[in-house]
C-alpha cells in the first residue's frame, strides 16, 4: 500500500484494546468513538471532519499506534450520555500499520518530543501534525489493508 499522507487536520485515538481494539474496529466495519469525557477531547472530537485520518493507538495494553482510521460520520452526540452534551463521531478503518509504534519508541524519537500523545499523556483524542504523521508511518514501514 502507498504511504498514506495525513488530512489536512489529522488525530491519534486512543482505546483500551480489551474493551474496544483494532480487531474489534475491523470485525464492525465501522465503529462509534464514544465515552470520551475530557473537554478537550471532546473539543477535539467536534472538530473533526468527514474524512480527516486518525492514528488507531491501544492504550492501557500495547501502548502502541496500530492503524489508521477515517471519520466517516462527524458531529455526533455521544450515545452514552444520558445528557447530551458530549461529542462522538463514526471511524472505519483504512490501514493497518505494518509495524505498530510503540509509546517507548516514540518517546525516545526527539522529533516527535512535542506530540501531544506525550505532552497530553492523559488525552484520549489529540492532534496530528503532518511532520510526525509522516515520522510515524516511516517508523511503522507503511501500512498493509485493513
Amino acid at each position: 500500500m502507498s504511504k498514506i499522507k495525513a488530512t489536512e487536520q489529522a488525530w491519534l485515538m486512543k482505546s483500551e484494546p480489551d474493551v474496544y481494539g483494532w480487531d474489534d474496529l475491523i470485525a464492525e466495519g465501522e465503529g462509534t468513538w464514544d465515552g470520551v469525557r475530557n473537554h478537550l477531547a471532546a473539543r477535539n472530537l467536534r472538530t473533526m471532519q468527514v474524512g480527516d485520518l486518525a492514528f488507531f493507538y491501544h492504550s492501557n495494553i500495547g501502548k502502541e499506534i496500530v492503524g489508521i482510521v477515517r471519520i466517516s460520520v462527524a458531529g455526533l452526540i455521544d450515545p452514552t450520555d444520558p445528557d447530551g452534551k458530549w461529542a462522538a463521531v463514526k471511524v472505519q478503518p483504512v490501514a493497518k500499520l505494518k509495524t505498530p509504534v510503540t509509546l517507548a519508541t516514540i518517546k525516545a524519537t526527539p522529533s516527535l518530543a512535542e506530540m501531544e500523545l506525550l505532552r497530553l499523556s492523559r488525552l484520549s483524542v489529540s492532534a496530528v501534525r503532518a511532520g510526525e504523521w509522516d515520522i510515524v508511518l516511516d517508523m511503522a514501514g507503511g501500512t498493509t489493508e485493513a
